[in-house]
């Protein structure tokens, strides 16, 4: 039946990947097809073969695909019994694995290009010829259904666009993409670094990533602090019988580190700060003239993370949150949920994301409570007092309530999860908290969990390729750099450098003995917003050359008039 309709996206990439494993069956028929599913901007196919896939054999393949899509390939499927399908795939032992776990009463297809068939649940495009423009991207490792204990795969990558004008366009954002790799700008700029001698996953912040570390905590405990959030500390080890109560050794136990025997008794690194929190609520009685309750910190938490996911920042097994937990009435739960949503888009807004999406996330039907409706209720009235759209992920929640992610798109139109915010009957029940109500009973109170920036690494992570780097004014670790034009001229140099100092500015003077060109350039490198430049003529009219970040045009000023401009654009957070 001939289809006329444009494929979608996802569509035309499955087909792409069908035409993938085509073209590897022709090249390398040693190789054994597994799984290749349509992701985010293209589609990838694992494969199970000896010989490691090259540059040059990405490139034979491209050109076998180009004949195959030339081809126009008519995309067939037919239904088949679980016996066909286990016997068509007899020497590929990952097809058949999948025939046979295939539930009962569920079809089981194949589709057919060409001499290709693939067991498939269908979405593509009517033929191989739909397929616009596409470009394989890389090869990477992956375990078969992603567990270490099973076989290493090979993974091809791609992308796929009705055009190549739409390829370009998404090729260019890739190359923009890599020149922000935060794990490249991380190592040029001096930000931070993953040790290997100490273990993966682990971050060490250097002096000017702490200090970027620094001004992020100091602008999020200003908001807490005008908010009436009380800080907290809690230790990072704790007995394990608090994640028993919690429900974490059953919920998430397999993001847990193991457990430590001290004394014949098991503690476990803290993957939560939430329980902490709440020892410190039970630690005394409250009364409903305490509430709503908020306690704030910037917690450490460890969490198992497998070394095949483990991504520079934003994917590592130690990580600080700016972390926060509300203890309120059930009629205050509204009021705070929404004052907590409007420090969420405070925060975005003052480091640059201009766009949002939320996104609530309920519990699933199995697991939901009546309590459920309730949280979910105060969730989407918060939403509409600022006017905000949603979407909702059906059973996305937490086990112990619903939740409000806040997602952001960077410059490069990149979707980031970021906020969450949660809202939780379920952890009082389990700890039995308590306040004494205005009639005298004890009442149970609701919590609310909430980490706006989420992890501060993985936070970091994203500002980095947000800015590619160049950190505005505010933010930026190094703020002035300072150079003499020769040595005749340093000693001014140091007393700018100096005088912006004094005034709270982060300045760095450059001492050495380097020509100026080379001196501008290492500073430009280092993407410091203004570079000043002192020579004869500075030194004798009390100015500075200045040399702004992103302006072509130089300009000559008073070192007065430089530091109230500078100080106006830091208090912008510019």
């Amino acid at each position: 039946m001939n289809d006329d309709r444009r494929p979608t996206l996802p569509e035309l990439r499955h087909t792409a990947a069908h035409v993938l494993a085509y073209a590897v069956q022709d090249l390398f028929p040693d190789a054994k097809p597994t799984i290749g599913p349509a992701i985010e901007n293209g589609f990838y196919y694992d494969f199970d073969r000896t010989e490691p896939f090259t540059p040059d054999d990405l490139a034979r393949l491209e050109r076998r695909m180009s004949e195959i899509v030339a081809a126009d390939y008519p995309m067939l499927g037919r239904e088949v019994t679980r016996g066909e399908a286990i016997e068509a795939f007899a020497a590929n032992p990952y097809k058949a694995e999948i025939a046979r776990e295939i539930p009962d009463g569920e079809p089981i297809t194949l589709y057919t290009i060409g001499e290709f068939a693939d067991l498939c649940r269908g979405g593509h495009a009517e033929t191989t010829g739909r397929i616009g423009a596409f470009k394989l991207t890389s090869v990477a490792g992956a375990y078969w259904r992603g567990d270490e204990h099973k076989p290493m795969l090979q993974r091809i990558y791609g992308t796929a666009w009705y055009d190549a004008e739409e390829l370009s366009a998404y090729l260019a954002r890739l190359e923009e993409a890599q020149r922000r790799d935060h794990r490249k700008l991380g190592a040029e700029l001096d930000l931070y670094s993953i040790e290997e001698d100490a273990g993966g996953g682990l971050v060490f912040w250097h002096p000017k990533g702490a200090i970027v570390r620094g001004i992020i905590e100091a602008f999020i405990r200003e908001g807490l602090h005008e908010r009436g959030y009380q800080p907290v500390v809690t230790p990072h080890i704790v007995h394990e019988r608090l994640y028993e109560i919690s429900g974490h050794l059953e919920n998430f136990s397999e993001n847990m580190f193991g457990e430590i025997q001290v004394e014949e008794q098991r503690f476990r690194l803290k993957p939560m700060n939430c329980p902490g929190h709440i020892l410190i609520y039970k630690s005394r009685l409250r009364s409903y003239r305490d509430l709503p309750l908020r306690f704030s910190e910037f917690g450490t938490v460890y969490r198992f993370e497998r070394s095949g996911v483990l991504h520079g920042l934003t994917r590592v097994r130690g990580f600080t949150q700016d972390d926060a937990h509300l203890f309120c009435t059930p009629d205050q739960l509204q009021g705070e949920f929404e004052q907590t949503l409007d420090e969420a888009r405070r925060l975005m807004n003052a480091f640059g994301f201009g766009e949002f999406a939320y996104v609530l996330s309920t519990r699933s039907p199995d697991a939901r409570t009546e309590t459920d409706e309730v949280a979910e209720d105060a969730i989407r009235k918060a939403l509409a007092h600022y006017d905000l759209p949603f979407e909702v992920d059906e059973g996305g929640g937490a086990f112990y309530g619903p939740k409000l992610d806040i997602n952001v798109r960077d410059a490069l139109g990149r979707s980031w999860q970021l906020g969450t915010v949660q809202v939780d009957f379920i952890l009082p029940a389990r700890f039995d908290l308590k306040y004494r109500a205005s009639d005298g009973q004890d009442r149970r109170p609701v919590m609310i969990h909430r980490a706006l920036a989420g992890s501060l690494e993985r936070f970091f992570g994203i500002l980095i390729e947000h800015y590619g780097g160049a950190f505005p004014a505010w933010l930026a670790p190094v703020q002035v750099a300072v150079t003499a034009i020769s040595q005749e001229q340093l000693a001014y140099a140091k007393e700018v450098g100096a005088r912006l100092e004094g005034a709270g500015f982060r300045v760095q003077v450059d001492e050495s003995n380097e020509k100026l060109g080379y001196k501008i350039r290492h500073w430009k490198t280092q993407k410091v917003p203004y570079i000043l430049v002192t020579g004869k003529q500075e030194v004798a009219d009390g100015t500075v050359n200045v040399n702004q970040r992103g302006v072509d045009e130089k300009r000559t000023i008073p070192v007065a008039a430089f530091v109230d401009e500078l100080r106006r654009t830091v208090e912008a957070k510019q």
